[in-house]
């Protein structure tokens, strides 16, 4: 495949990826894009603040897709955390490993991409609202489609787990389709392990259809190596009466972007996104979120924190639309901050748009210090300075957590910021 393009990346990526045969609209569509935009800049409103194009030109060597690595089932059972039960789909430098792979496909059916319709893809997540998908677009390979049964509940989570390790090629990239049945059910669970210290680069794409009355429950934890590069595309259409939770929690890597888009399309439904960002060293975070509500009598509920330490960097751009036939929404948006360091940054931005004059929004941000008060009154009752700012940082953090109905899930979530809290803090 052959072409001009706007950015040296992108013909990088040309040169050592195959034209793969299937998804051929979907594929077009995403180079059509690239070709007329590139991948982003500093120029762009959306990207100027994270210079992702920049540092994969200078940090990648490889731009051939990554074949999949050694992997065990030793490595699988490290890394389920105590308490877990259900279903786990891994992912090997991107790619299904069935083998490794536990899946009783109660309730729901499991299927690769390329065994279902090709035109279910990018309708969602479309190429034209970011490069990155359109490159996603252009360069996987294969996927996983999880469809939940009608009236179903999954009782138990489903775990996905991706494995990274850059080998014979840096780029990984993932894909994922989930339909939620009308008055369905379901919890996953994502989680992504670097196996080594090495540069890796990747790419996902997420798209999600939450059908009438249904439930859907996506709890996050990006926890990388510290050269990882990555960038996430997630989307969700959410229609009538039906509800769609995501929570996020970041930890580690070099430079993560991650864009959450929520539709609301029609009445009654509801979109609720948390996230807890908890960096230290030289991470940086880009967290990109859209709800757009189209409808009447539709809910949405965000709130993100962060917490910042040493030269690590956090960035919120929070985008909430409500059209002109959404009256009675209700919507709310908050992102607050704490930096422990004066070498700390964060960049935030949140944003609302209304076309509709009878709804009830509010939005706002905030960025500081500890409370020195509370810091005082907590060592005036023989609480140590240390345990003290652990106490406060923990008690800002946590009411992330609180959103989070999978108790083992939730369990380990709180102990791994116990941890950073007690040791990098």
């Amino acid at each position: 495949m052959t072409t001009i393009t706007k950015n040296k990346a992108i013909d990088l990526f040309l040169e050592n990826n195959p034209n793969f045969s299937t998804f051929e609209n979907l594929r077009k569509s995403g180079l059509e894009f690239l070709e007329m935009k590139g991948l982003p800049h500093l120029k762009e409103e959306e990207y100027k603040f994270t210079q992702i194009s920049k540092k994969i030109e200078q940090n990648v060597s490889s731009f051939k897709s990554a074949i999949k690595t050694e992997l065990t089932a030793e490595n699988v059972k490290s890394n389920l955390f105590e308490g877990f039960d259900g279903d786990v789909v891994v992912f090997n430098n991107g790619h299904f490993d069935a083998e490794l792979s536990s899946i009783s496909a109660q309730n729901y059916s499991f299927l690769k991409l390329s065994e279902t319709q090709p035109d279910l893809l990018g309708q969602i997540a479309k190429n034209e609202k970011d490069p990155f998908a359109a490159l996603n677009s252009l360069t996987f390979e294969d996927g996983v489609h999880i469809s939940v049964e009608k009236g179903k509940k999954v009782e138990k989570p489903i775990f996905l787990i991706h494995f990274n390790k850059a080998n014979e090629g840096q780029i990984i990239n993932s894909r994922i389709l989930i339909e939620i049945a009308e008055n369905a059910e379901v919890t996953f669970i994502e989680n992504t392990v670097s196996l080594d210290e090495e540069v890796y680069f990747s790419n996902a794409v997420v798209e999600v259809k939450v059908n009438q009355n249904a439930h859907g429950y996506y709890y996050r934890l990006q926890n990388e190596n510290r050269k990882a590069i990555s960038a996430n595309n997630f989307a969700t259409d959410i229609h009538r009466d039906a509800t769609f939770t995501s929570v996020a929690t970041q930890l580690q890597g070099d430079m993560l972007r991650n864009n959450l888009t929520l539709n609301l399309l029609d009445s009654g439904c509801v979109g609720n996104m948390y996230g807890l960002y908890l960096l230290n060293g030289k991470t940086h975070v880009d967290n990109h979120t859209n709800v757009d509500h189209t409808k009447p009598h539709c809910d949405s509920n965000e709130l993100y924190k962060g917490i910042l330490a040493d030269s690590s960097r956090g960035v919120f751009n929070g985008k909430i639309f409500v059209r002109q036939d959404a009256q009675k929404t209700n919507a709310f948006q908050q992102n607050n901050n704490i930096l422990m360091s004066e070498d700390a940054i964060v960049n935030t931005k949140p944003q609302l748009e209304i076309w509709a004059d009878d709804v009830k929004c509010s939005h706002g941000c905030t960025t500081g210090q500890l409370d020195e008060e509370a810091l005082f009154y907590l060592q005036a009752r023989g609480i140590g300075k240390e345990h003290a700012k652990g106490l406060l940082l923990y008690a800002f953090a946590g009411e992330v957590f609180e959103h989070i109905a999978y108790e083992p899930f939730k369990e380990y979530c709180i102990q791994l910021v116990q941890e950073r809290l007690g040791s990098s803090f």
